[in-house]
């Protein structure tokens, strides 16, 4: 299982919201270049990097930070927020993204993410699928869309989609552990996606409960900043 740290911005700060909501922000770092630094140096490979005010703004803000973070680091970075055009998608690319997470645009737009998936590849396109209670969440985690997450999981994997980081937004900041139950259930009925968990995980023991479900990944943000985890304790993983 890969440890994917997660980096997310607001003014070019390293920040952390509580269930996607912006009135609930700390700001842990002034330099995410010097955390994706750190994060390199202790064996990290991966770097989940969300563009937080792209995400309000509906097109990329910040690039230059994706392009020093990619410039001074070997990191393998995907970067989400604010993607709605190929444009954007290509703009991320340019800067020094191996990876972007197609978020909201991919519910809302399925036919624009598949063309991305033709485009760009596979490999080059991760879905992200949000959810509470089982059913995907839409417009910034404030509505519930009608689809399940297996439903909409199926359904990207028969257009070519691969790798899936699926979020409980319930849990997303508040350090109250990874919803297992569901990843173990979607592992099962969807054993063909590269699933990688993000939301709750709090522990070392999340992050050994979520390696004994079959995750292919996990994204951990506050529970570094905070200290829960430590970048010590994942050297196994690493």
């Amino acid at each position: 299982m890969e440890i994917i740290p997660a980096i997310d911005l607001i003014n070019g700060q390293c920040v952390r919201l509580t269930e996607g909501d912006f009135a609930q922000q700390t700001t842990y770092d002034a330099d995410p270049v010097a955390v994706a630094q750190r994060f390199e140096q202790h064996g990290v490979k991966r770097l989940h990097l969300v563009d937080l005010d792209g995400a309000r703004a509906k097109q990329p803000v910040n690039l230059p930070v994706l392009e020093r973070i990619a410039r001074h680091t070997n990191l393998v970075i995907d970067f989400g927020g604010g993607l709605q055009s190929e444009e954007a998608v290509r703009q991320a690319f340019d800067a020094g993204a191996r990876q972007i997470t197609a978020g909201s645009i991919a519910v809302r737009e399925p036919e624009t993410v598949s063309g991305w998936l033709r485009t760009f590849g596979a490999d080059s396109i991760i879905i992200g699928a949000d959810f509470r209670d089982n059913y995907i969440s839409i417009n910034a985690w404030a509505e519930q869309s009608e689809r399940t997450l297996r439903e909409f999981v199926e359904n990207y994997l028969t257009v070519g989609a691969t790798t899936f980081i699926c979020t409980d937004v319930s849990k997303d900041g508040k350090l109250l552990g990874p919803s297992l139950g569901t990843y173990q259930l979607l592992r099962e009925q969807v054993p063909a996606a590269r699933l990688v968990a993000s939301g709750g995980v709090t522990t070392i023991a999340d992050v050994e409960a979520l390696a004994a479900v079959g995750m292919h990944g996990a994204i951990i943000g506050k529970a570094i900043y905070e200290g829960t985890i430590t970048l010590q304790e994942l050297q196994p993983w690493l």
